[in-house]
């Protein structure tokens, strides 16, 4: 029976008619890689779970509309970031940065996600491969959210080396992971937001 949970169709007429089952694998299925994605748009694990498992319910309550001509696994994509733009939206005012990160979200959210996910773990691969004081002050800045004068005054360093080492850490990424214009956008998605956060 789980085999025949694979098809598409048969996927979410068995979900409209309210197998458990095919709920269960739903989850099962594509957990792993939704929380990755939620994970790529709020960079905290805790709350990329709370989005993923807002989606599985409201998904599994509002089962009766969902059409067997959707992708199940475009319709959960979009419902997280359709998830993650509500949540977004209503914990803050929406500032000219955060209107330029949800038009940058717009375009990525187009795209194929299971190339986003690739690209996710490419990113993050070659972060670990940057040069060792590269990888420092660009960890520094993106990860833990220090200003440029923050890390200068850390390390020790001239506010001018901490965004060369930054400037050159996002040359090297793009350089490494070839990235195409559009994916330009992934790298501001994944760490410029730090700023309005």
């Amino acid at each position: 029976m789980h085999d025949s949970f694979k098809e598409n169709a048969n996927l979410i007429l068995q979900l409209k008619k309210g197998n458990e089952d095919a709920f269960s694998f739903l989850v099962k299925n594509y957990n792993h890689q939704l929380c990755v994605y939620a994970s790529s748009l709020v960079n905290n694990q805790s709350l990329a779970e709370d989005i993923v498992q807002n989606v599985y319910i409201k998904t599994w309550e509002k089962r009766k509309l969902l059409s067997e001509n959707f992708s199940i696994k475009s319709f959960l994509y979009k419902s997280v970031y359709n998830e993650y733009i509500d949540q977004y939206r209503k914990n803050r005012s929406v500032t000219l940065l955060e209107k330029k990160y949800i038009e940058a979200l717009d375009i990525i959210v187009e795209e194929d996600y299971s190339v986003l996910e690739k690209l996710y773990h490419l990113v993050q691969k070659e972060i670990q491969n940057l040069p060792p004081k590269c990888k420092n002050i660009f960890l520094l800045s993106k990860q833990e959210g220090l200003s440029n004068a923050e890390i200068s005054e850390y390390l020790n360093v001239s506010t001018k080396t901490v965004e060369a080492h930054i400037t050159k850490a996002f040359c090297l990424i793009r350089q490494r992971v070839n990235l195409n214009p559009n994916m330009n956008t992934f790298l501001f998605l994944l760490f410029d937001k730090k700023i309005i956060e």
